[in-house]
C-alpha cells in the first residue's frame, strides 16, 4: 500500500487566499495563492499558461497588514512540480534570508506554534 501526498510531506501545508504573481523570465502572471508551507506553495492556474517547466519562478506573495500602508510581499524562488486540477503546485528548494521570517511570520499566524518551530528545526 502506498503512501498519500499528505503522508509523505514533510511540513505542514496552511490554506490561504491572497494575491500572488507569478514571475519567469518576463512574463507575470497575476493569479491567487491557494495554500503554502515552508517548502512549498500552491496557486491557481492561469488561463493562458505559456511557463518554461523546467526553468525557475519567482513567486511575490501580496500579505497585507491590518492598515493599508503595512502591505508586504514575500519573495519565494520555486520550480514547478506539478499541473493538476487547474492547479499549479511549486517546491521551495530555499528561502533567502530576506524572506525567511517573513514566511514564518505568515504561517505563525495560522497554525501551531510549536508545530511551526519543529518543522523550522528541520530546514537546517
Amino acid at each position: 500500500m502506498t503512501k498519500s501526498q499528505a503522508e509523505l510531506r514533510q511540513f505542514t501545508r496552511v490554506a490561504l487566499d491572497l494575491p500572488v504573481d507569478i514571475h519567469q523570465g518576463g512574463s507575470v502572471w497575476p493569479q491567487r495563492l491557494i495554500d503554502i508551507s515552508l517548502s512549498g506553495a500552491s496557486t491557481d492556474q492561469p488561463d493562458l499558461w505559456d511557463a518554461q517547466y523546467n526553468e525557475p519562478f519567482t513567486l511575490i506573495i501580496h500579505t497585507s497588514g491590518k492598515r493599508e500602508d503595512e502591505s508586504s510581499e514575500l519573495e519565494l524562488y520555486a520550480y514547478l512540480q506539478h499541473v493538476e486540477a487547474g492547479r499549479l503546485g511549486f517546491d521551495v528548494q530555499h528561502v533567502d534570508r530576506e524572506n525567511i521570517e517573513p514566511l514564518r511570520a505568515l504561517l505563525e499566524a495560522h497554525m501551531d506554534i510549536a508545530q511551526l518551530e519543529e518543522e523550522m528545526g528541520r530546514l537546517d
